[in-house]
């Protein structure tokens, strides 16, 4: 692999993780300790975290395909790397297509404090908070890893 590639290969990581942590442990937490409309909060931090998916999805198709292309140490089907590009990819398609438009539904329809909407909301946002942490650490074992076995630090 040219110097380049390996750049551009570690420039798309960098954005996806960065991003993932950036947002989800730095900006969204803070949001939320100091902004007293909680409603608002929310709403900036589903902004955030869409913004999120939408480079993961980017970041990853590109990283994917280079990865598929171009791996030739091992099989693909038993890189574990390629298979952490999928699931961080195929978690993020799930809290985008699945998860994300069944939460919009019931903050559109109201979250009365102790309603049926808001506990079916609080049960999606668990899980939608536990996938990202499995997303986000599968990026920082890449990370500490590297996309390749022999890429160096």
């Amino acid at each position: 692999m040219n110097n380049k590639a390996m750049i551009g290969e570690r420039l798309l990581l960098t954005l996806w993780v960065g991003s993932l942590w950036s947002i989800g442990y730095i900006a969204v937490p803070i949001l939320f300790f100091t902004q007293d409309d909680r409603h608002l909060a929310g709403t900036l931090a589903l902004h955030m975290f869409n913004a999120v998916r939408l480079i993961g999805m980017v970041c990853g198709a590109a990283l994917l395909i280079d990865l598929l292309l171009t791996t030739q140490d091992v099989p693909w089907l038993r890189n574990w790397r390629i298979w952490a590009v999928i699931m961080m990819l195929f978690l993020i398609a799930v809290s985008q297509f699945v998860l994300s438009p069944l939460m919009n539904t019931l903050r559109a329809e109201g979250l009365a404090p102790g309603s049926q909407s808001a506990q079916q909301f609080g049960q999606l946002h668990g899980v939608a908070s536990f996938l990202y942490h499995i997303t986000s650490l599968l990026g920082l074992m890449l990370v500490v890893f590297g996309l390749r076995r022999n890429s160096s630090a």
